[in-house]
Parts: structure tokens; sequence; C-alpha cells
């Protein structure tokens, strides 16, 4: 995958697994000669602690994959749940021997604008959001960002066409506009496909609370929702456990969430048909490989979507089983008239 060539606030098409250069007309921060014995010092602040199990994990996971493949040393520093500690973990690690910062979510994005400015000859990777980039503000920042809506709107495609009961449960961690993303184009799929679905939406007020998670996923049973989309994080884990719990089905987020967990819980990963993909990881491997390169465009904000092959919905041997050969038919059909712009797919971003 490469990075586009963009400036500012991106919607342009991303080359997944290429290795394609950027245009010179990119904003860059200049390459250093950069190998195994002078490797690229990264450092990830976890704005929580590993082991959600789908966003953060993947994002750990790309630097992980990183190291292997790119002359790149990686340090995951999980800051804990106190928020508190944020801030102090992220100016730690800036004020250490780092020379990538990189955190995700909105909710570090102004503890890194600060900083950026504090410290110039630092890079910083935010993903999953991006600070006003107006004026050619924090040039020495790369935010990464994700059109998930238009893959949850297959999983919500797919998931109307095999209820059985038309009913269909959301769970968010929060009403921010990056989970909401997931949520608007889940519902539209899921309409096109049955305009009498029901999509119910609670909403956790945490990614960190599996009981809160397991207990709105139940409530939702209980209303008649045969199938539950978690956008929740480490919440999301417990509703997961509901559906394995309860017999039902569940949709994954951010990680192929069924492979995850086929080989510590096979039931579990039995139920989740699907996930819908944000592929952190590897758009973090492909932003540190055009870190090193110089061609990375620091001082903009990039939007990365289904065309791009960026977000996506997992196509495993639990769709293939679960998933009736003709639906998966109609999605990929949906799916090239998304990429081929014959159908719009709401988004939460504003854009």
């Amino acid at each position: 995958m490469r990075l586009p060539s963009l400036t500012r606030r991106a919607f342009g098409k991303l080359a997944f697994a290429t290795g394609l250069a950027l245009s010179v007309s990119a904003p860059a921060v200049m390459a250093e000669d950069y190998s195994a014995d002078n490797p690229l010092k990264v450092a990830f602040v976890v704005h929580g602690t590993l082991g959600d199990k789908s966003f953060l994990d993947s994002a750990a996971a790309g630097l992980k994959k990183a190291e292997t493949e790119l002359p790149v040393k990686a340090t995951v520093i999980e800051a804990g749940s106190d928020r508190s500690r944020w801030q102090p973990a992220l100016a730690d690690v800036t004020d250490s021997d780092y020379d990538v910062i990189i955190a995700g979510t909105w909710e570090m994005t102004g503890y890194i604008a600060e900083l950026a400015d504090e410290y110039p000859e630092k890079k910083f990777i935010i993903f999953d959001d991006a600070p006003d980039f107006s004026g050619g503000a924090y040039p020495n920042v790369l935010a990464i960002q994700y059109r998930t809506s238009t893959a949850a709107y297959l999983a919500g495609y797919a998931a109307a066409k095999i209820s059985k009961t038309g009913k269909l449960g959301e769970i968010l961690g929060v009403e921010g506009s990056t989970v909401l993303e997931f949520a608007v184009g889940f519902e539209q799929g899921a309409k096109a496909a049955n305009p009498d679905v029901e999509v119910m939406r609670s909403v956790a007020g945490s990614f960190t609370d599996p009981a809160k998670g397991k207990e709105l996923a139940l409530a939702q049973f209980a209303q008649g929702a045969d199938i539950v989309f978690p956008i929740a994080g480490g919440t999301g884990v417990g509703a997961l456990q509901a559906a394995r719990d309860e017999g039902k089905l569940a949709v994954g987020v951010d990680s192929d969430q069924a492979m995850i967990f086929a080989d510590s819980d096979p039931a579990q990963a039995s139920v989740i048909f699907t996930s819908v993909e944000k592929k952190v990881g590897d758009s973090l491997v492909t932003a540190l490989d055009e870190t090193i390169k110089g061609t990375a465009p620091y001082g903009s904000a990039i939007l990365l979507g289904l065309a791009d092959g960026a977000v996506g919905i997992s196509e495993n041997s639990y769709y293939d089983k679960l998933v009736p050969a003709d639906v998966r038919a109609e999605v990929n059909e949906q799916k090239d008239k998304i990429v081929s712009g014959e159908i719009t797919v709401d988004t939460a971003m504003g854009q």
C-alpha cells in the first residue's frame, strides 16, 4: 500500500501493498540513512492497554510487522485507563530518543498538536483523527483517517440478509465521529438489503468495560435482535461473548476478530460471521516505510476507504459458512457499486 500524495485533507486513491512513489508535490520530511544498525526509532503510546483484540492491537501488530520488514525499532507504551496519565506519557516519550511518535483517536490529537509545536524536529503520526492543518500548521504531523462506513455498509447488508428476526443490534463505545462512521454505514447497508430491518443502537460510554458490553448485547437479544455489531473496543468483547453464549451471531470490528479467537476460543470465533476491518496496522507500516524514504505526506491528513483497500470486511471460512453464496455475491455487487461511485455511502465525518 502507498499513501496518496495529497495535501491537507485527502480523499484520493490508495494502492494497497504497492511500492509506488509519491508525487513530488506531496509535503515530505527528508529521508535519512536508516539501517539495521541505525533504525528509525518509533514509539506508540496506547491511551489505555492492549488486549482489545481490535483497534489498538491492530496498531501494535502493525509495528511488529514494521520491525520485521523495515529498519525500525518500535516500542509500545501502555499509558493505562487513567486519562490523567495520557498527556504525561506522551510528553515523556516525545522528550526521549524517538524519531516518530504514534498515537490514535481524537482523545490524543490535542496532546499531539501541542507537542508537535514544541518539538518541531520530531515526527508524529495520529491515526483515526486529524488536527487542523489549515495555514500550514503541524508540518511534522501525519494524520491517517479511515472511511470505515464503506466497509460497514457491506457488513450491514450481509447482516440484514441473514438475520432471521429482521432485528440487528449495535453497541457503540462512545458517540464520536469515528465510531458513528461504522454505525451509519452499517445501518445504510442493512436498509439497502431489507428496508424493514430494525437496528437498535446502544451506547456503553466506555471502550474498556466488557461487562457493560455483554449487558447491552443481552438486552438487545431479549428485544429480538439476532445479530450484534459492537463498535466498542474492549467493551465489545463482552458483546461478542454474549452472542457466543446466546447462540446469536456477531460482526467483529477493526480486525478479523474471528481469526483472532479461532485458536483460543473456537466457539467465539464461530459466531463472528464477518468483521469490519480498519487496517490500522498496515497503514502504519506504509507510513513508516514512506517516512524512511522521505515521501510520507507530513503536514496533511489522508482519508482511506474501501476503494483504497484500507478498509473491508473479513471473507474467511466463517463468512463462507454462515453467509450463503447468493448473499456473498450480492455483497460483492454492492462493493463494486461503492468503488465505482454508483452507491454513495453515508459518513459521520463531515466530509
